[in-house]
């Protein structure tokens, strides 16, 4: 009697860990328009370098081979479920549920046989849903979204690809980055570019739009307004009636300065105002007329 009473309470134990365990797992979360909308709103800055993980350091060493048309449907707000089902479970040991960042090692292919091992970062808030996703590299990131470039045809005539700089001192207030942010003279170029776009090109290939930052700030923080910028000019642009397939955005920090010699590393007036050109967005236009 004592060894069934025994055997009972083991197995009274077992269920109780069990319900303990798959109340700690419980993924199926519903997520709420209020919740989708403060982690889309979020935006945080770009990891740092010192942020990504070693890759020797992943649970899944030799990676998979990245289904881009998957990653390019990441957003902000998704959930972890939704997730799971574009990108599979991360490749590092950071936990499943509890987890506000996971890490993948991608493969892409740069011609052939030949491919690219690439970190991928996804984070999340405390809900948990999406508030950002990340290549490590700007090589990565080029290699997962290419331009999309058109065949040439025979007619019309390639012309020689048009470049426009626009300084973001008139497109942006100080620091801004988002639509919100834009100046109504910055918002009237980019307007007015769009239409000149229309009607100078008969088939438009493809359109570059590349963000640039002075030298002022960190690496992160400038590689993130650099390309909130690109972004939001890009939307502009397709709201001007330009096709979203042929407008792609690219943030370049302040890696290619076209101004070199401003003395000093403090953010005094004449500082900024030396560094004023290194601050612009590039539209380049590729297509025939």
């Amino acid at each position: 009697m004592n060894m069934h009473l025994e055997r009972c309470a083991q197995a009274g134990i077992a269920v109780a860990a069990l319900a303990v365990l798959a109340g700690c797992a419980s993924p199926g979360q519903s997520i709420t328009p209020q919740a989708r909308s403060r982690a889309v709103a979020a935006r945080p800055p770009a990891p740092g370098a010192e942020e990504w993980p070693d890759p020797g350091s992943a649970k899944w060493k030799q990676g998979t081979f990245a289904h881009l048309d998957n990653v390019r449907k990441m957003a902000p707000g998704m959930g972890k479920d939704q997730v799971r089902e574009l990108l599979g479970w991360p490749h590092f040991s950071e936990g499943l549920w509890g987890a506000k960042e996971w890490n993948y090692l991608f493969h892409l292919r740069t011609g052939g046989s030949d491919f690219k091992t690439c970190q991928y970062m996804v984070r999340y808030d405390d809900t948990p849903l999406v508030v950002g996703a990340w290549w490590k590299t700007v090589e990565c990131a080029a290699l997962a979204n290419p331009p999309a470039v058109m065949p040439i045809p025979a007619i019309p005539t390639l012309m020689p690809p048009q470049k426009v700089s626009l300084s973001a001192d008139g497109l942006f207030r100080f620091d801004g980055s988002r639509p919100e942010d834009l100046l109504p003279e910055g918002r009237e170029r980019i307007a007015r570019l769009a239409s000149e776009i229309r009607t100078q090109f008969k088939v438009v290939h493809y359109i570059t739009v590349t963000g640039h930052t002075d030298r002022l700030g960190t690496d992160a923080y400038n590689q993130t307004l650099s390309q909130a910028r690109a972004d939001t000019v890009r939307g502009l642009l397709v709201d001007s009636g330009l096709e979203r397939a042929k407008v792609r955005a690219v943030g370049m920090g302040k890696r290619q300065p076209v101004v070199t010699d401003c003395e000093g590393t403090r953010a005094t007036p004449e500082m900024v105002k030396c560094l004023q050109p290194n601050r612009r967005v590039e539209i380049e236009v590729v297509g025939g007329n």
